[in-house]
C-alpha cells in the first residue's frame, strides 16, 4: 500500500435601502456578536503559547534538516539559499510540469515540478512519501535511497520537511500498479531532486487536514468515539491564508471568480459599458445612517453605501447600458450569515424603452446564463466544495418565475403567515415564501416584484396605478434575497420630493439631482452582493465563507 492511500484525513447582496430590524432578527444578531466576542478572546490567549511552541519548534527542526558535509550527493536537497532566489538568472531554461498535469502520458518523462509538502512520512532510513499540492492537485512522491542518485541523508532531509513548505522536484513519472486514493493524479514521482524554496513553521496554527473536514465526517467520528479537531469560523478567518488552501475554498473563490467573469462577459455582448464610480462621496447614497463617515480635507464624507448616485448620472451621460464591479460599503451593526460591512457589489443601470420589466428581462437571462455556465465549467471546483459542505444543485427554471408582491403576501397567507401587506419581508416570511414557491413551481431561483413604495429607496418610481407600490424587484435563491432592483425617478422635482420625504438632506446630493436637470432618459437597475450570490448558489451558511479577507462589525484584520 502506498503511503497517500494509507493517510487517514487527520457572508452581502445590495440592498436599495436597509430593511428595518425584526425583533428575532436582533435576537440572532445579538448572539452571534456574543459568540463571536467570546471566541475572539479564546484565540487571543492561544497566541503567546502558540508563538513559543513554533520558536522551539523551529529550532529543533532548523538542526534536523541540515545536510550533512560529507554526503557527495548533497547538491541533490537542501535548501536554497536566498540568493537563488533573488531573480539573480533571466531566465530559466527548465521546463515546469504543473502537478495537475502529472498524467500517465508523461510515464518515464523526467519532470520538473513546485509545491507544497501536504503530507510527508518516512519508511525506514531509505524510503520517504511526500504528497505535493499545487492548485489544489496533489501528486504523490517518492523518495527512496539508491547508489549516485539518492542518499539516505537525502531520504532524511526530505522526512524532516515541515508541512506546506513550497518544494522543488525533480524526478521520473512512474504510473503504480494500483490506483494512488490519497492523491489527485494516478501516477507517482521518483525524486531524483529536492530543493526547499520556503519552509513553512513547524508546528502550524491550523491544520490544513482538520480545516477540510466536514461536520458529517467529524460528527463520524465521534460516534465511533474518536476525537477529531473541529476548526472553528474565527479561528479560520485569524489563519485565513491556511484556511485558504483547503480544496472546499480553492473551490469557492474560483467559482467566485467565474461569476464575475460571467456578470462582465454577459453584459459586455449585451452592449453594455464597464464604469468605475467613486468610494469616497459626499453624502449618503442610500438613505439612513448606516455609512462609515470620515474627513476629506476638512469636509465631511463617507464611503459609498452602493454606486447608485453616479452609475445614474453615467446613464444621463448617454452610455445607455452600465455596469460596475467593485467594493460596497455598509455600516450597519449586522451580526448575522449574510452580512458584511464591505463586499463586493454587482451592478447595472440601463435605459428602458417602455417598461422596467426590460431590467427584469436581462436579470432572467444573465442569471439562467451564470448558472448554466457554473454547472458545466466548475464541476470539480463544486464537488471539492460539496465534500465539505455538502449541498443540493440549485433548482432553476429556463425562464425566471415573476410574481408580484401581492400574489407573494398571498401564498404566505394561504399558508397561514400573516403579513403586513404594504410591509417589508423578514428573513422567516422570506424563507418560508422561497419554500412555498419550491413546493409549487418547482424553483429556489425567482423575482419577486411591485414592491410596497414605502420601504424603497427615494429614487424608486412609483406604480402608475396604485402610488402605494412601486416599479421595483427583489430577487431570491433559496429563499434568500440577492438582488434589489426598480426603475428610478427621472423626473427632478418629483426626485426632490421624494428625497425630502425620506429624511435626506437634498443639498448633500444637489450634484446628483441637478445632472437629471439636463435631460434624463426613463431607466432602471438593480444591484447584487457577488458573496451572496457564491453562498447561495453553493447552499453554504454563511457569507464569511465567500469573503476572502470578511469585514463585519467585529473584523478588520487579516
Amino acid at each position: 500500500m502506498s503511503f497517500a492511500e494509507s493517510q487517514s484525513p487527520s457572508s452581502g447582496a445590495v440592498p436599495e435601502q436597509p430593511p428595518p430590524p425584526h425583533n428575532q432578527q436582533e435576537e440572532e444578531d445579538e448572539s452571534s456578536k456574543s459568540q463571536s466576542k467570546k471566541a475572539a478572546k479564546k484565540e487571543a490567549a492561544k497566541q503567546e503559547k502558540l508563538r513559543r511552541r513554533q520558536e522551539a519548534s523551529l529550532a529543533s527542526a532548523a538542526q534536523s534538516l541540515s545536510v550533512e558535509e560529507d554526503d557527495p550527493l548533497s547538491s541533490n536537497y537542501g535548501d536554497v539559499p536566498l540568493s537563488e532566489l533573488q531573480s539573480k538568472v533571466a531566465a530559466d531554461v527548465r521546463e515546469w510540469t504543473e502537478v495537475g498535469a502529472l498524467t500517465e502520458g508523461l510515464s518515464e518523462r523526467y519532470v520538473l515540478v513546485r509545491g507544497r509538502a501536504q503530507a510527508i512520512r518516512a519508511v525506514g532510513k531509505n524510503m520517504a512519501f511526500l504528497v505535493v499540492r499545487e492548485k489544489g492537485f496533489t501528486v504523490q512522491c517518492v523518495v527512496t535511497a539508491q547508489p549516485d542518485t539518492v542518499s539516505r541523508q537525502m531520504v532524511k532531509y526530505a522526512a524532516g520537511l515541515s508541512r506546506e513548505s513550497i518544494v522543488d522536484i525533480e524526478g521520473v513519472v512512474s504510473v503504480p500498479t494500483v490506483p494512488i486514493k490519497g492523491a489527485t493524479q494516478q501516477v507517482e514521482v521518483q525524486v531524483r531532486k529536492i530543493l526547499c524554496v520556503n519552509k513553512a513553521m513547524p508546528t502550524l496554527p491550523i491544520n490544513i487536514e482538520d480545516a477540510a473536514r466536514s461536520e458529517t465526517e467529524i460528527e463520524k467520528a465521534l460516534q465511533a468515539g474518536e476525537q477529531l479537531v473541529r476548526v472553528n469560523q474565527d479561528t479560520r478567518l485569524n489563519y485565513r491564508v491556511l484556511d485558504m488552501r483547503t480544496p472546499a475554498n480553492q473551490g469557492i473563490f474560483r467559482i467566485q471568480c467565474q461569476v464575475g467573469n460571467v456578470f462582465r462577459q454577459f453584459l459586455l455582448s449585451k452592449d453594455f459599458v464597464e464604469i468605475h464610480t467613486p468610494k469616497l462621496i459626499a453624502g449618503s447614497s442610500e438613505g439612513g445612517a448606516a455609512v462609515f463617515k470620515l474627513d476629506y480635507k476638512g469636509q465631511a464624507a463617507c464611503l459609498a453605501q452602493s454606486p447608485q448616485l453616479h452609475k445614474q448620472m453615467a446613464i444621463c451621460g448617454d452610455f445607455g447600458r452600465v455596469f460596475e464591479i467593485g467594493p460596497v460599503f455598509r455600516a450597519e451593526d449586522s451580526y448575522t450569515h449574510r452580512h458584511l460591512c464591505e463586499f463586493t457589489g454587482l451592478d447595472i443601470e440601463m435605459e428602458i424603452k417602455k417598461h422596467y420589466f426590460e431590467v427584469m428581462d436581462v436579470v432572467d437571462r444573465l442569471f439562467v446564463t451564470m448558472f448554466d455556465t457554473l454547472n458545466k465549467n466548475c464541476a470539480k471546483e463544486l464537488e471539492a466544495v460539496g465534500r465539505q459542505y455538502p449541498f443540493e444543485p440549485l433548482k432553476y427554471l429556463r425562464s425566471t418565475l415573476r410574481l408580484t408582491f401581492e400574489e407573494g403576501i398571498q401564498m404566505l397567507k394561504e399558508a397561514g403567515v400573516e403579513v403586513d401587506p404594504l410591509g417589508d419581508l423578514n428573513t422567516e416570511t422570506e424563507r418560508k415564501l422561497g419554500q412555498l414557491v419550491l413546493e409549487k413551481y418547482g424553483t429556489e431561483f425567482y423575482i419577486l416584484h411591485r414592491y410596497p413604495l414605502a420601504i424603497r429607496p427615494f429614487y424608486t418610481m412609483p406604480c402608475y396605478d396604485n402610488p402605494a407600490y412601486s416599479n421595483s424587484f427583489d430577487v431570491f435563491i433559496r429563499g434568500e434575497e440577492i438582488i434589489s432592483g426598480a426603475q428610478r425617478v427621472h423626473v427632478p422635482e418629483f426626485l426632490v420630493e421624494r428625497a425630502q420625504a425620506c429624511g435626506i438632506d437634498v443639498k448633500t446630493i444637489s450634484t446628483y439631482i441637478d445632472s437629471f436637470r439636463y435631460g434624463a432618459p426613463p431607466h432602471g437597475g438593480f444591484g447584487v452582493g457577488l458573496e451572496r450570490v457564491v453562498m447561495l448558489f453553493c447552499g453554504l451558511n454563511n457569507i464569511r465563507k465567500t469573503s476572502l479577507f470578511p469585514r463585519d462589525p467585529l473584523r478588520i484584520a487579516p
